[in-house]
């Protein structure tokens, strides 16, 4: 029987139907309930629309897209003052301004969609290919023309199908997901340690000594409240010093969240001397732990190692509350690797709605994307 497959897009969470999050339940990042963070705290320059996609009234299919425009954004990040970095800003902000993710720019990982595991997929992808193009089409009839379509973030076989499909976009790679897989035998933080060949042991200790005098502290609604305009300069400082930024997060966006998804989005705050001078969030994704951003002081940073301490007690939370993995995404890719995490490489599509670009959309592509050189390192013996 020839089944007739339809999409609708949507600009509110509370529109979404009612079985959506029966198809998000094995992922946080699709539920209603986030995306109502996203929608009512999301960067100034980004816009969410959430697309469901019909086996004729039957929903089989949820997707998050998300429209960054950069004339809104101050910076693309500050830290490499180069003629490339110049070259690279001047493409972005007049070819390459206004980009349409389908997924989350927020996150590593495949948070794009979820299909009905019953429903052929190639079907389901042929209408999420008519649905972008309607949002593409709806996005211009307002004044918003989409210079560059990007699908992200997919391990090789999750990209095959979607290559299939969407024929004329280029195949890209960026920075690897770095994953924390944690030993099932592991059930203490000293587990881990012992774990570690002796020179990682070492640099572990080195770390807990640098940051002694330092509190950490699981953060209240009303304490993220409170230190808000701390927190957000704190994040906005590592932010800003990035080799590369396509946004910068709402002032509200840590309380916001916390508002919405409780216990599931964890804040904890690092202080010195009664003075916050750092902090990090982990969300919980069903036996995943998914790291999002943090922020510190640089010169605290340095010298009481304290980004370290911050991914070792990410590494003791997990092992200790029993979740499986931990998805610490991209950047600082070495020190992350240096504590147990291994690259998982990660794909995507892109296209450009100029014909020429897209015919050379390789070598433009290398001017968005700064390249990463770093070392993996191995810590267990």
């Amino acid at each position: 029987m020839n089944t007739t497959f339809s999409f609708q897009i949507y600009k509110r969470a509370s529109l979404l139907p009612s079985e959506w999050n029966s198809l998000a339940e094995n992922n946080i990042f699709l539920t209603r309930e986030y995306l109502e963070v996203l929608e009512n705290s999301s960067p100034v320059n980004m816009t969410c629309h959430f697309i469901g996609i019909f086996e004729e009234t039957k929903l089989v299919g949820i997707v998050l897209t998300q429209f960054l425009f950069a004339e809104k954004l101050e910076s693309f990040g500050e830290r490499d003052k180069c003629l490339k970095t110049s070259v690279r800003n001047f493409a972005l902000k007049n070819f390459a301004s206004h980009v349409l993710f389908v997924g989350n720019n927020m996150l590593t990982g495949q948070n794009a969609f979820i299909f009905d595991k019953n429903i052929k997929q190639s079907k389901a992808i042929k209408t999420l290919h008519k649905a972008i193009n309607q949002l593409k089409k709806d996005l211009k009839e307002s004044g918003k023309k989409v210079h560059i379509t990007s699908i992200k973030d997919f391990t090789a076989k999750e990209i095959e199908p979607l290559q299939e499909e969407f024929k004329n976009n280029y195949t890209f790679s960026t920075q690897p997901n770095m994953i924390f897989e944690i030993n099932e035998n592991w059930k203490t933080e000293q587990d881990y340690i012992d774990a570690l060949s002796k020179k990682y042991r070492d640099q572990y200790k080195r770390a807990r000594k640098k940051s002694e005098g330092i509190v950490k502290q699981q953060m209240s609604l009303s304490d993220i409240k409170q230190y808000e305009d701390i927190i957000y300069d704190l994040y906005f400082h590592v932010a800003k010093n990035a080799p590369f930024n396509t946004f910068f997060l709402a002032r509200n966006h840590f309380s916001f969240f916390k508002e919405i998804m409780g216990e599931d989005f964890l804040l904890y705050g690092y202080f010195l001397d009664e003075k916050l001078i750092g902090f990090n969030t982990l969300i919980k994704n069903g036996n995943v732990m998914d790291t999002y951003f943090l922020g510190y002081d640089e010169s605290v940073q340095r010298e009481k190692m304290l980004y370290l301490n911050m991914l070792y007690d990410m590494i003791a939370y997990s092992i200790k509350k029993g979740f499986k993995e931990i998805v610490f995404a991209r950047t600082a890719l070495e020190i992350k690797s240096s504590v147990g995490a291994k690259p998982l490489k990660m794909y995507g599509l892109i296209t450009h709605s100029n014909a020429l670009i897209n015919h050379n959309i390789s070598r433009f592509f290398n001017y968005l994307e700064p390249k990463t050189e770093w070392q993996e390192r191995n810590p267990f013996k």
